[in-house]
């Protein structure tokens, strides 16, 4: 059972890895069908699958169903993925995570000849408790796979997104972006926020190695 219950209008941090560690994500399709399941799958309409969903469209006359959640950033590693969502209807981000989840342990099963999860447990959260810690959570989602010193073939995260001035992405970056000057400000601000990090995960990683000796 979760600490938590998904409240409205809040933001979480939600993660994931693969069972036993596991590649989740083995080619650049695989991380193309997580995020196009991301964007379809946030309707409080029913969608039973990406195709079905193109008839679904088509009936709306163009219109946009309400999501249920918002999506602020998300980063997609090999082995397990971090989104951050803020709920936006009751049940939001349980039914959210249930079909894209879902839905892609069913695509990976089918496309890789496999049976059963593909998921350690069920996906984990955290509540976002306060503005700050919003920010940081962001600069660690959005920067992950330098977290984990991946290769730039292995990035797909929404920092594209933010360094962007394009419209109409995945994320709702302005709940971020609207609090710095400029791109630029928040990258400074993201960069300084990552090695913080990596600084205190190294102080840990050399602590334990004094505990053992």
């Amino acid at each position: 059972m979760r600490k938590h219950v998904f409240t409205n209008d809040e933001f979480y941090h939600i993660f994931n890895r693969g069972v036993e560690k596991r590649t989740i994500f083995i080619d650049k399709g695989d991380f193309e069908r997580f995020i196009e399941s991301m964007d379809v799958f946030n309707s409080v309409l029913p969608v039973g699958s990406l195709y079905e969903h193109a008839f679904t469209k088509n009936k709306l006359g163009g219109r946009t169903p309400k999501s249920l959640v918002n999506i602020i950033c998300y980063c997609l590693n090999p082995n397990h993925y971090h989104l951050i969502l803020k709920q936006l209807v009751d049940g939001g981000i349980s039914e959210f995570m249930k079909r894209v989840a879902g839905g892609y342990t069913n695509y990976f099963n089918i496309r890789y000849k496999r049976n059963g999860v593909l998921y350690q447990g069920k996906f984990k959260s955290e509540y976002i408790k306060s503005n700050e810690h919003l920010l940081h959570a962001s600069a660690y989602v959005n920067l992950n796979n330098r977290v984990h010193q991946l290769q730039r073939t292995q990035i797909f995260s929404s920092w594209g997104e933010y360094s962007s001035n394009q419209e109409g992405g995945l994320c709702k970056r302005d709940v971020i972006l609207d609090q710095f000057k400029n791109f630029a400000e928040y990258e400074e601000f993201a960069k300084s926020s990552l090695r913080d990090i990596l600084e205190r995960k190294e102080l840990a990683r050399e602590l334990s190695n004094i505990l053992l000796e």
